[in-house]
């Protein structure tokens, strides 16, 4: 049975070179009832000004970046408007401006422009939650964001990174229905802003967390779960009949997704880079693994498959492996791009796709959990595999947030295997 894709299914052609020009991660992260991005307006971009954020529909982007502010003058009490949205829900008491803890980015850079501050946070709106952050998970997107790799996701500078977190609702705005003071609550993708003690998040983008789940755990696995999820699940739909290649396979999706396609059914050949992520990638599930330092995963793909190729192939490492992982797919198959770790790649040669009608695929958690519907299923798919352990999550790797520059370190250093996760310095530190 041939594989099904749902949207970003692109056989390439004249529209896949403007694709290829923008490559990864800079394609708009459209929502379904707008048009595409061909000039003009038609999108809604969240404006982040002095003291609040609003709407400016003239662009497509459809990202929300938190509201943190540093250095800004605290809000009088005297005067809020008792009948605006300002007067919040929290125990009866109307409360302004509070300081918390928080990473803040002033220029795009190394890790050590990540610095640790003081910063001032609203208290919810209507529609908002305030969460005190248990966990934060790391993802390999905020290592972009804070080079400037993904301007179109990049709040304006300064910011505050990170996009997964786990904590607990410690106040509501008016009109939140979905969630309560007490609840122990996740989200991940949007707003950017996790690297934080507390955060504001819109109600409608968090989901529940089961009681079972550890939040450590639910910071960890929420990203790179949807990500796997839409991987594996919604962009293509992987089963039996198919031999997939995963490049970083004992990475904190790569992990993920092996796992997820050999419950599946599917052969699964993963590429690693050393013996010890290697003996992790075969207890995730993968039949064949390859440790590319040592032997070219080209030729080994090739002779795995008997010379026949891969039916997909899931690449997060860009620059480094793009004409690699072309060469190992059969007519017709599929090259899923999800990351960039070593770049865009360069002088990209058509012909090679042309010439076995090969797709090439752009998936978005973003675009495939828009609706509050969609985001809740996922969740609930992804919670439900982890608890019957179809889903080992290796959250191998905590931090205190203050020393997020450290971990940034290790990530990028490949140091690390499966997941990081940051740990709020005024919240005990689980053992490791």
């Amino acid at each position: 049975m041939p594989i099904t894709s749902n949207r970003y299914s692109i056989q390439v052609s004249l529209h896949s070179l403007a694709l290829l020009k923008h490559f990864v991660f800079r394609q708009s992260l459209v929502r379904k009832n707008m048009e595409p991005e061909v000039g003009g307006s038609g999108g809604r971009q969240l404006a982040v000004g002095a003291d609040k954020c609003g709407y400016t529909d003239h662009d497509s982007r459809s990202n929300l970046f938190l509201n943190i502010k540093s250095n800004s003058p605290t809000l009088n009490p005297n005067s809020i408007d008792s009948s605006s949205d300002s007067v919040i829900q929290r125990d009866s008491v109307q409360a302004t401006v509070t300081m918390v803890k928080a990473i803040r980015v002033y220029e795009f850079g190394g890790p050590e422009v990540m610095k640790w501050e003081d910063v001032e946070l609203d208290e919810p709106k209507k529609g908002e939650i305030k969460v005190r952050n248990k966990a934060i998970g790391i993802n390999y997107l905020e290592v972009y964001m804070r080079k400037g790799l993904v301007p179109r996701i990049t709040p304006p500078s300064p910011f505050t990174p990170g996009m997964e977190a786990a904590g607990v609702v410690i106040a509501v705005g008016p009109e939140v229905t979905t969630c309560k003071v007490g609840d122990m609550v996740a989200y991940a993708g949007y707003p950017v802003g996790a690297y934080t003690e507390e955060q504001i998040l819109p109600a409608d983008r968090v989901v529940p967390v089961p009681p079972s789940l550890d939040p450590v755990i639910a910071a960890s696995v929420l990203f790179k779960g949807l990500t796997a999820l839409v991987l594996v699940r919604r962009c293509l739909q992987t089963g039996p009949e198919h031999t997939i290649l995963v490049h970083a396979a004992a990475g904190g999706v790569g992990s993920l997704v092996c796992q997820w396609a050999n419950a599946l059914g599917a052969t699964v050949i993963g590429t690693v880079s050393n013996k010890v992520k290697a003996v992790q990638a075969k207890e995730d599930g993968c039949h064949h693994v390859i440790i590319y330092k040592e032997e070219k995963f080209v030729d080994r793909v090739m002779e795995i498959t008997s010379r026949k190729g891969v039916d997909v192939v899931y690449d997060s490492v860009g620059k480094d492996t793009f004409e690699g992982s072309v060469a190992c797919l059969k007519a017709g198959g599929y090259l899923v791009l999800y990351g960039q770790a070593s770049g865009s790649p360069e002088h990209v040669n058509l012909q090679m796709f042309f010439d076995k009608f090969l797709h090439l695929e752009f998936p978005s958690v973003m675009f495939y959990t828009q609706a509050r519907k969609d985001l809740l299923e996922a969740s609930e798919e992804l919670f439900s595999n982890v608890a019957k352990g179809v889903l080992r999550v290796r959250a191998n790797h905590k931090y205190p947030l203050s020393q997020v520059t450290q971990a940034h370190l290790d990530l990028e250093d490949r140091k690390t295997i499966g997941s990081i996760v940051l740990i709020p310095d005024n919240q005990h530190l689980p053992d490791a």
